[in-house]
């Protein structure tokens, strides 16, 4: 049968031939299959909160099969049943669906129940706009919390997805209870992107409270350390986090950002931070070191006053001071803004490790 609607370019579907046969003529020693004796006339219309309403033609359908030669039921009966079983009021699922709805429709009408209002969502789609499958990446919830993204954020991307509320693409989870409508959903399919996902996400990072960012970022940095991280290093986190939160986008980065109040002497420097030390940089080190242990207050502005006294003093700039000193302060070229660094670890720590690139 399907041989033959191929090679005449028909649909590949039953054809109805044992529809009004009489049992009798089937033969002996066959187990049936039970079908759907479908109308096959008129339309069959779906009133669906996103598409609309969509009309399929009867005469394209065919009587689908409810239950198997084993009697096991199939799919399409088995969710009518459990759905309206379970009272369920909406159906709200991928527009994938959307056929499905039409068959699912005739078996509510044959069964004599209501039939449930329908939703059909577009797909998400990858950056090539082929839906989106495991091809693209597409991971699960928790590939999603391990790179650092925080569910607020997830809820909000996803949502905006597909689904919108005027210009707002900041939506916080109480606003999302409050608005969503399902009137508000877009017909076409969106693309996931994650550049715009981890940059939602740095706003929520930017957004949470230093003590939330603390709580999380602490097992990631122990898993990092092998080791609890000590009260001094967890107090030290909390006054630095104001300063690391607008640098990351994912806990991740401010795990490892976070690191530099973790650290433990002798410091481990990173390739570049190294070649900040060389002769010229001790020599500048060596400058600097007496100016800071002379100021009177250890503070963020008492420090950057007394470098950039200092890189007047030798006609440098000040990023040529700084930079052999963020590299014996953090062990890396790259950190939160270093007088803030120095002023959160504090006058002893501070001079121990210049001390200790110097030597």
């Amino acid at each position: 049968m399907r041989a033959e609607q191929k090679a005449s370019g028909q649909p590949m579907r039953y054809d109805g031939r044992w529809r009004d046969r009489d049992a009798s003529d089937a033969p002996a020693g066959i187990k049936p299959v039970l079908r759907l004796k479908a109308p096959r006339h008129g339309e069959t219309i779906i009133h669906d909160h996103v598409q609309g309403d969509v009309v399929f033609s009867n005469a394209q359908m065919d009587d689908f099969i409810l239950l198997r030669a084993d009697g096991t039921p199939t799919y399409m009966l088995s969710v009518v049943v459990d759905d309206h079983d379970m009272g369920i009021t909406h159906v709200i699922r991928g527009d994938d669906h959307l056929t499905n709805a039409a068959r699912q429709a005739m078996l509510y009408q044959a069964f004599g129940w209501r039939v449930p209002d329908f939703a059909h969502i577009p797909l998400i789609h990858g950056p090539d706009g082929a839906k989106l499958s495991k091809r693209h990446g597409a991971l699960g919830a928790e590939a999603y919390r391990d790179m650092g993204i925080l569910p607020a954020a997830m809820r909000n991307y996803l949502l905006r997805l597909g689904w919108g509320h005027g210009d707002d693409e900041i939506i916080s989870t109480a606003q999302a209870v409050e608005w969503f409508d399902l009137n508000a959903v877009g017909k076409s399919p969106s693309r996931f992107d994650m550049t715009k996902l981890m940059n939602l996400n740095g706003h929520y990072i930017r957004a949470s409270s230093n003590e939330e960012l603390l709580r999380l970022v602490q097992p990631l940095m122990e898993k990092i350390l092998q080791s609890d991280l000590s009260p001094v290093v967890l107090e030290r986190i909390a006054q630095g986090m104001e300063g690391l939160k607008p640098r990351a986008k994912d806990l991740n980065e401010l795990a490892c950002g976070a690191m530099v109040y973790a650290k433990t002497r002798p410091l481990v420097l990173d390739a570049k931070a190294a070649a900040q030390l060389s002769d010229e940089g001790k020599a500048i080190l060596a400058a600097a070191r007496p100016c800071l242990e002379a100021t009177e207050s250890w503070s963020h502005d008492t420090l950057e006053a007394a470098v950039r006294d200092l890189a007047e003093q030798q006609e440098l700039k000040l990023g040529k001071v700084a930079q052999p000193l963020r590299a014996a302060i953090t062990g890396s070229t790259v950190s939160p803004p270093l007088f803030e660094v120095m002023q959160i670890l504090g006058r002893e720590e501070s001079l121990a490790r210049l001390d200790e690139a110097l030597a």
